[in-house]
């Protein structure tokens, strides 16, 4: 599991008037979407912000780059097993909204971010997309700084420290990067494999319960 994955709308007061018909739906106020993605310490990594409210997660997930790397062969190479099953893509935790993926688990949303900063609580006031979205920037990397500070070393900083001998500078590939158009779409549609989601799905539950299943067993028999 990479993180999980979901999108908070930000209230667009000042939105211009040309501009409200793409930025809002049928009476609804003007919003501008943020796509965020948060490790399991709510570490944001990525934030494609400025997509209109009238697309939809699906449509913005489209836009995205977010399975760039994937796509490109650039992203490091996955590979894990559940309840004896092979898989070779990472997942997201998601909410409903999101397409059955072989890349997506549902789960429940957490909307930290807005919580903690009372700016893009209340409704953005400049005119300006750029300041605004400057201004969404700034509030996730004070977020990181403060899940930073709030974990008390809750890691060890070894983990992330060069081996020797295995110092580099270079960015690491895959060896299966794809090499034309056709691989790419290969990717894209086990990316998008609803098949491989539902049994992924299935083999997450039956892991979970194989795990913690005597914990709920005995708090039935205390009962």
């Amino acid at each position: 599991m990479i993180g999980s994955i979901d999108c908070m709308h930000w209230e667009w007061k000042n939105c211009l008037t040309a501009w409200k018909g793409q930025y809002s739906r049928g009476f609804a106020k003007p919003t501008i979407v943020l796509e965020a993605l948060a490790s399991h310490d709510l570490w944001i990594w990525h934030a494609f912000f400025g997509a209109p409210c009238t697309l939809k997660d699906l449509n913005i997930l489209d836009r995205s780059p977010v399975f760039d790397d994937i796509i490109n062969g650039q992203a490091p190479p996955v590979n894990f097993s559940v309840n004896g099953n092979e898989y070779h893509l990472g997942y997201y935790l998601a909410d409903g909204i999101y397409p059955i993926w072989a890349t997506f688990i549902p789960t429940i949303k957490i909307p930290l971010l807005q919580a903690r900063f009372a700016i893009i609580k209340n409704p953005a006031l400049f005119m300006d997309e750029v300041k605004i979205g400057k201004i969404m920037r700034a509030c996730i990397i004070l977020h990181n700084m403060i899940v930073e500070d709030e974990r008390d070393g809750d890691y060890d900083e070894a983990e992330f420290q060069p081996r020797e001998g295995n110092i580099s500078s270079d960015v690491r590939h895959s060896d299966d990067m794809p090499t034309n158009v056709e691989e790419m779409m290969d990717v894209r549609v086990s990316i998008r494999d609803e098949q491989m989601h539902q049994q992924l799905k299935n083999d997450l539950v039956e892991k979970i319960w194989e795990t913690f299943g005597h914990l709920y067993q005995q708090i039935v028999g205390d009962t």
